[in-house]
C-alpha cells in the first residue's frame, strides 16, 4: 500500500472514530476537537462503552478496553486523538 492509501485510510478511520464519538455525545461532528475528552464532549461511561462496541463492529476489531476500570485499559481514551490514534492502530495490525 502507499503512503496516500495509507493516509486516505487513516483519514478514514479518523472520520468514522469521530462519527461514531459524536454520534454518542448527541453532538455534529464538526463539533468533535482532537483535544477533547470524552467527558468534555459529554460522554458518559456507558456512552464510552457504547462507542467502544460501535467501533468495534464498524472497523471489524477487538478493542482491549476495561469498561470496569477504563484507566487500566491498553486502549487509550485520554482524548479524542488518542482514540483515533489507537483504532489506526488496531486496524493496522489487523492488517499486518
Amino acid at each position: 500500500m502507499t503512503d496516500a492509501a495509507d493516509a486516505a485510510t487513516n483519514d478514514d478511520i479518523a472520520r468514522k472514530v469521530i462519527a461514531i464519538i459524536a454520534e454518542q455525545a448527541m453532538i455534529d461532528p464538526a463539533e468533535v476537537r482532537p483535544e477533547a475528552t470524552p467527558e468534555q464532549l459529554g460522554v458518559d461511561s456507558l456512552g464510552l462503552v457504547e462507542a467502544v462496541f460501535a467501533i468495534e463492529e464498524a472497523f471489524d476489531i477487538a478493542v482491549p478496553f476495561n469498561a470496569n476500570d477504563p484507566g487500566d485499559s491498553a486502549f487509550d481514551i485520554t482524548d479524542v486523538a488518542h482514540i483515533v490514534a489507537a483504532v489506526q492502530a488496531l486496524v493496522a495490525q489487523q492488517k499486518g
